[in-house]
C-alpha cells in the first residue's frame, strides 16, 4: 500500500466515520441493538457508541426501548425526512413508472430506478411482481455503485472528472464471483457497458442474485439515472439475459425520451 493509498483509505474525520458506522449498523439491524452489541458489531469502543446513540436520540434519529435493565436502540423514520427532499428533486420514479411496469410484466422480475449519490447508487423507484419471493430492494436503499448494475450503468457515462474520484471509493463484494475491486478493472467493465449499452452484475454483491440495467439521459445528454431488473442469477444468463438486456435498454431509451433526450 502506498502512502497515497493510506491517505485515501483513512477517513478525514474519524468521529464522523464512527457516527456513520453506528447509524448504518442500526439501520441494517432487524432488531434493536444494545450498546454492547453495537460496540461488538462495529468495533467501536462502548463509551464512544454511547455518546453517538445518545446524540442521535437527542436529534430524533434514534430511539430506545427498555426491557428490564437492557436498552435496545433503533433508528427512527426521521432519516426519511433527510432523503425525501432529494428523492422529490429527482422524482424519476414517477416518470419511469410505465417503463418499470413494462419490465415487470415482460420479465416477471422487480424493476428499479437508480440515481448516483457520491459513490453510492440510491434506489428511488421500484415496481415488483406479485408473489411470495421478494428481493431486498426498496426505494431509499443505498448500495456501492460498483457492485450494482444500476450504479455501473450510470458510472459508464460520467465525465472522467466525475468518475475519477469514485475510483478511490470501490467496495469489495461478498458474493462468490466477487473479485478485488481495482480502478483498472472497473474502467474495463465500464468500457464494456458503453459498448453493449447495458451493465450486468452477477453474484458479486451477494450469492445467487444478479441484475442488469441501462442508463437514461436528460435533455442535455447527461446521464441522470438508470433502469434495471433484479433476479436470481440463473434467470439472467444466455437467452434470458439477452432478452432482459434488450428490454432494459429499450426502457432506458424511453425514459430518456421523456426527459427530452
Amino acid at each position: 500500500m502506498t502512502a497515497q493509498d493510506d491517505v485515501v483509505r483513512r477517513p478525514a474525520s474519524p468521529a464522523v466515520d464512527r457516527a456513520l458506522t453506528v447509524l448504518e449498523t442500526l439501520i441494517g439491524s432487524d432488531e434493536g441493538l444494545t450498546l454492547t452489541a453495537l460496540s461488538r458489531t462495529t468495533g467501536i469502543p462502548l463509551a464512544t457508541c454511547a455518546s453517538i446513540v445518545y446524540t442521535l436520540e437527542q436529534r430524533g434519529y434514534a430511539s430506545r426501548t427498555i426491557v428490564g435493565r437492557s436498552h435496545f436502540w433503533r433508528v427512527t423514520l426521521r432519516l426519511y425526512d433527510l432523503a425525501a427532499p432529494l428523492i422529490r428533486q429527482e422524482d424519476l420514479s414517477e416518470v419511469a413508472q410505465p417503463q418499470l411496469r413494462a419490465l415487470v410484466d415482460a420479465l416477471g422480475m422487480p424493476a428499479h430506478v437508480g440515481v448516483l449519490d457520491g459513490a453510492s447508487v440510491v434506489y428511488v423507484g421500484k415496481v415488483a411482481p406479485q408473489g411470495f419471493i421478494q428481493f431486498d430492494t426498496y426505494p431509499g436503499k443505498v448500495s456501492p455503485f460498483n457492485l450494482t448494475a444500476l450504479g455501473r450503468a450510470i458510472a459508464a457515462y460520467l465525465p472522467d472528472a466525475e468518475l475519477e474520484p469514485l475510483l478511490n471509493q470501490l467496495t469489495p463484494g461478498t458474493g462468490p464471483k466477487a473479485k478485488r475491486p481495482t480502478a483498472r478493472a472497473l474502467r474495463a467493465q465500464l468500457a464494456k457497458v458503453r459498448q453493449v449499452g447495458y451493465a450486468l452484475e452477477a453474484e458479486e454483491e451477494q450469492a445467487d442474485i444478479a441484475c442488469v440495467a441501462a442508463p437514461f439521459f436528460d435533455a442535455e445528454g447527461r446521464v441522470v439515472g438508470s433502469v434495471g431488473v433484479t433476479g436470481f442469477a440463473h434467470q439472467l444468463t444466455g437467452r434470458k439475459l439477452t432478452r432482459a438486456a434488450e428490454l432494459v435498454v429499450q426502457q432506458g431509451k424511453e425514459v430518456s425520451a421523456k426527459l427530452g433526450f
